[in-house]
């Protein structure tokens, strides 16, 4: 199986508000940037949404190494908060609803196929992908406004 290093960003100006969201997908010497963005939007569906559509590029299972400054993505999959979400029916251990259950259903889904492996970055910090991948989705966000 093919291993395929993945890093995504999400990013809204206001919340809820424009928003966009950037990835970069590369694997062996080959690298392929993505992004786009919603009239109005959130910035968790935008985290959601890089990964998301990153996944949907790879056209096989694959080993992912999985990127992102969003410990709302990273938490929710590596400690398995959305894998309970889906089995409660999107209710979340506090009885309260989970958000964007649309998006959770579908990265799930994604995630059955790929073997996913989540590494949490510091955001705006010294990571020139995830960087990148910020840059991308402020970018997106800046053509709604």
């Amino acid at each position: 199986m093919k291993t395929v290093t993945i890093y995504t960003d999400g990013a809204c100006s206001g919340n809820p508000g424009p928003g966009g969201w950037g990835a970069i997908l590369q694997y062996g010497e080959h690298t392929k940037e993505l992004s786009g963005g919603e009239k109005n939007t959130t910035n968790n569906r935008m985290e959601l949404t890089g990964v998301i559509r990153a996944l949907q590029t790879l056209k096989e299972p694959c080993i992912v190494e999985l990127y992102s400054d969003s410990r709302y993505v990273i938490d929710a999959l590596s400690r398995g908060w959305a894998k309970g979400w889906r089995a409660r029916g999107w209710i979340k251990s506090d009885k309260k609803p989970a958000l964007n259950p649309d998006l959770w259903e579908t990265l799930l889904n994604l995630c059955e196929i790929h073997q996913v492996r989540t590494h949490w970055v510091k955001g705006h910090a010294e990571n020139p992908c995830n960087n990148r991948c910020d840059q991308l989705a402020v970018e997106e966000w800046q053509k709604l406004k």
